[in-house]
């Protein structure tokens, strides 16, 4: 709930917002805040409404093939065949039960973001500091926060000493913010609310007092669980694909279905039993039953693969649609940097040294000009790294599995880092006193007695604050030297133009016997020594990464809360944008501004959005959509979480990202690296390739069944095939050798292609013609083949079991052709590669032989004992249906796409 209140206390001065929630400093009475939360309600979120497990089961029926399915099974029960009405009907069920374990993903993702929320809070109530339920917070209640709570409201602050606060969960900012009383502008976004803290963020250092403004769905971050719960989620590529050729295929066969009964009843005078068991036949002969499940089998298989690359998935369809991406929308902290702050760059008085090695791992080497700057050699390096070695708290450990990290500020780990590389030795150093780090001064100190037994202070903090400080700058023999404030500032310009955030040191001696130290012993008299260039490094990987991509013809765009000259530094040595260019980025105020058609007409030209709010990373996904594009969105925080829902596809940091962007995501990295999304891109890409080679080998099963139905009403003959032995075989070759293609490995330079239009069918125009070559070669073999047995004398369930292993065998022979649907299978290629190909031709074999010879599949399914003849006829009629399959195929390619 909100309050009625000025809704941007932020931009109002303290005294003034308490004044408008008609509270003070000393807080509400406990009568004040229970009518209050009688008013507004309690401090949650809401909780969304679900629905029932029996209505989400039964949504999986709505299906015009199922529905098909489901009318053949109750004729059949009229009918009184009740073996081929539980076979029909047991395949319904199963296709269903695949989808429903598939759901239930959003409403998780909602609950992700109430678990972030504080269970208790320290109010003042009638005077007096208690500790309170936090859900019964009301506007206007004064509470405080130290360093470890977690906020638990949106709240104005009132008084702050040394407050930080890590935000990143809704700002994407690397570092904690430092917080101030001291109002900011109405029109600055979340990360730049200074005199605001969140609910559901972490106190990182300091202590603040403040006003609660707004409770539950009021706040930052239920505001984000309404954009979530509001944003409609997107069908995949090949979802929409199949769902068109379901349409069609069924249209298809319910006017085939109604022309068969209508030729069957004039022209042979069929009896109505008869007609309809025929028509029934068709229909179950026509539907591609086992698509769902040859689908669904295929995108988990493809989840395992992609496991292996530390992508996990979690909903089935975002692994296909995975290859038709054409944009990834990343978040740089922790995806495309490493969120290890490291000092890259130390310029002192007398040069500029390079920092080798990436993050807080203490491997690297400190240069001059390429060559190596020991301490030794280098007194003013040494100076300087001493100062930031002492005036920090932070340190670097290694853990049980070896990764480095920082315990303390990420700042100061980057300078503990850096000592560790120069080899400093503190040994002996003692430290005597210290000023703390606060944000109205952005500078702490200490007093340190050093092994010789000198006194000296060292001081770390913005460059300008040291620089209104220091007199003198340290010179080359090491004594004091005129500070050139001229050169330090272009100094510090130049490294903030390469996205650096920029520390300074300086130090001074002190007196004999001094014992403590003060704001005021720093006030003047420092000698300044040199500026710290910190920066929050790319993965070197991620570079690769995207260039692999862009060769791809996939744009990668880096969405970011970070300041807008950090975040194209960082693009640029990404390769997110050229080198040499000029480039702007977007901001969130500009992109406020903008109407959505202004946004259109520019999301595709810009790669670099900084100080992003929530509802510009929907605005950004949405008009990146609305050209058709198909969309990957990347995030770790609360406020990626939008987003990532609204995205095509959805990928959450699996490592530093919040379990409600996990929730939100299809996809979650288990290593927080953008190049595992690349990989995740060419995995996605292998298995289209191969659901699309699977579709194709699939259909002409349908083709050639209802082909053989069809041909055999309008010539007035009996069933080749029954209902029950077409469903036999539809299903023991989707379950085996269309399962086989699902292990296809992925095609030379599939990389290299250009992302496929999300417009582009399942079936192009020379894969459909291959699926009706390869229907009527298989369907007219098996028409053949019965035909061939009735002349010879055979009977009824004999001809009819000839027929079943000759459509087993034809599509054993197209399973090969299919291999190397782009290219000709004529090849000894084709008999290696892919060990599952002959595991299912081998199972096929074995449950072909169950059927013919088994008495139980012979009571159910009709089936007669055929002999070596048989088999022998089969046999070769199936290699020629493979060699014109490859003759159809060539003739296809010639065709246009």
């Amino acid at each position: 709930m909100t309050s009625t209140h000025d809704d941007r206390p932020y931009a109002q001065d303290a005294a003034q917002v308490l004044q408008r929630l008609g509270t003070s400093s000393d807080g509400l009475t406990g009568e004040q805040a229970a009518a209050r939360l009688a008013d507004v309600g309690p401090n949650r979120l809401p909780t969304a409404p679900t629905r029932p497990v029996v209505l989400r089961f039964l949504a999986h029926f709505d299906d015009v093939l199922i529905y098909i399915l489901l009318a053949a099974a109750v004729l059949k029960a009229f009918l009184g065949d009740w073996v081929d009405f539980t076979v029909i009907l047991v395949v319904a069920l199963v296709n269903a039960l695949v989808g429903f374990l598939q759901e239930g993903q959003a409403e998780r993702a909602l609950d992700g973001i109430r678990t972030m929320l504080s269970l208790t809070a320290t109010t003042r109530r009638d005077g007096q500091w208690t500790d309170v339920d936090s859900q019964t917070l009301v506007p206007g209640d004064v509470v405080r926060v130290r360093s470890g709570d977690k906020v638990p409201a949106d709240v104005r602050l009132v008084e702050a000493t040394n407050l930080q606060v890590d935000e990143s969960a809704l700002t994407g900012e690397s570092v904690p913010a430092v917080k101030d009383v001291a109002p900011v502008g109405a029109d600055a976004g979340v990360g730049d609310r200074t005199s605001m803290l969140f609910s559901g963020t972490i106190v990182a250092a300091g202590t603040g007092l403040g006003v609660v403004t707004t409770t539950g769905a009021g706040t930052e971050i239920g505001r984000i669980q309404s954009l979530i719960a509001d944003v409609d989620h997107l069908e995949t590529p090949l979802k929409r694909q199949l769902g068109r050729l379901g349409s069609l295929l069924s249209r298809g066969i319910l006017v085939m279905a109604f022309a068969m009964l209508v030729i069957g009843r004039v022209l042979h005078d069929f009896e109505l039993p008869e007609l309809v068991s025929a028509a029934i036949g068709f229909a179950v002969a026509a539907v591609p039953e086992g698509l769902p499940a040859l689908v669904t089998i295929t995108l988990a298989l493809g989840v395992q693969q992609m496991a292996r690359q530390h992508a996990i998935t979690r909903k089935l369809p975002a692994v296909e649609a995975l290859g038709s991406v054409t944009t990834i929308c990343s978040d740089k902290t922790g995806t495309l940097t490493k969120n290890e702050m490291t000092a890259r760059t130390v310029v002192t008085a007398q040069g500029r040294y390079g920092v080798d090695g990436l993050g807080y791992e203490p491997t690297g080497a400190v240069t001059l000009d390429g060559s190596p700057a020991p301490l030794t050699a280098h007194g003013d390096l040494h100076d300087l790294v001493r100062a930031g070695a002492l005036c920090n708290d932070a340190r670097v450990v290694a853990d049980e599995s070896g990764r480095w990290g920082v315990v303390g500020q990420p700042t100061e780990g980057a300078l503990a880092t850096l000592a560790l590389k120069a080899d400093l030795d503190t040994s002996g150093v003692e430290r005597v006193a210290a000023v703390p780090f606060e944000s109205a001064n952005k500078l702490s100190a200490t007093l340190d007695r050093l092994p010789s037994g000198d006194l000296r202070v060292h001081v770390l903090g913005a460059p300008d604050r040291l620089l209104d400080r220091s007199a003198t700058q340290r010179g080359a023999s090491g004594g004091a030297a005129p500070l050139d404030r001229g050169h330090w500032e272009r100094a510090v310009e130049d490294l903030g133009a390469q996205g650096l955030r920029v520390l300074a040191a300086a130090e001074r001696a002190a007196q004999p016997g001094t014992s403590d130290l003060a704001l005021d012993d720093v006030d003047a008299g420092l000698t300044f020594l040199g500026v710290v260039g910190i920066v929050d490094p790319p993965r070197p990987e991620a570079i690769a990464a995207i260039a692999d991509c862009h060769r791809a013809g996939i744009a990668v765009k880096m969405i970011t809360g970070d300041h807008a000259g950090t975040a194209v530094a960082i693009a640029r040595e990404l390769g997110i944008v050229p080198a040499g260019e000029e480039v702007e980025a977007l901001t969130g105020p500009e992109l406020e501004a903008m109407s959505a058609e202004e946004l259109r007409t520019r999301v595709r030209d810009v790669d670099v959005y900084a100080r992003t709010s929530p509802e510009h990373k929907i605005r950004i996904v949405r008009a990146l959509q609305s050209h058709r594009e198909v969309v990957a969105m990347t995030g770790d925080g609360v406020n990626d979480a939008p987003a990532l829902t609204r995205a095509d596809i959805g990928i959450a940091m699996g490592i530093k990202g919040t379990e409600a962007t996990k929730e939100a995501a299809e996809i979650v990295l288990a290593d927080d690296n953008f190049a595992t999304i690349e990989r995740a891109v060419e995995e996605g890409r292998r298995i289209y390739v191969n659901i699309r080679k699977s579709v194709v080998f699939l259909l002409p099963t349908n083709g050639a069944q209802s082909l053989v139905i069809l041909v055999a009403v309008l010539f007035g003959m009996a069933l080749p095939l029954s209902p029950v032995q077409i469903l036999w075989v539809n299903l023991v070759t989707a379950v085996t050798l269309s399962l086989a293609l699902a292990y296809e490995p992925g095609e030379p330079g599939i990389m290299d292609r250009p992302p496929r239009s999300p417009r582009e069918p399942v079936l192009s125009r020379p894969s459909l013609v291959v699926v009706v070559w390869a229907s009527l070669l298989i369907g007219g073999a098996t028409l053949a083949v019965y035909l061939l047995e009735k002349q010879l004398g055979a009977a009824d369930g004999v001809a009819q079991t000839a027929a079943v292993t000759m459509l087993v065998l034809g599509q054993m022979a197209f399973l090969f052709s299919c291999r190397f649907l782009g290219g000709s299978s004529l090849t000894w290629r084709v008999l290696v590669g892919n060990r599952v190909v002959w595991i299912a031709v081998g199972t096929l074999l074995v449950l072909q032989l169950v059927f013919t010879y088994t008495p139980f599949m012979q009571s159910w399914f009709d089936s007669a004992p055929i002999g070596w003849r048989d088999w022998g006829l089969s046999l070769l009629v199936a290699v020629g249906v493979f060699l014109l399959s490859e003759a159809g195929k060539a003739v296809a390619r010639r065709l246009p796409a």
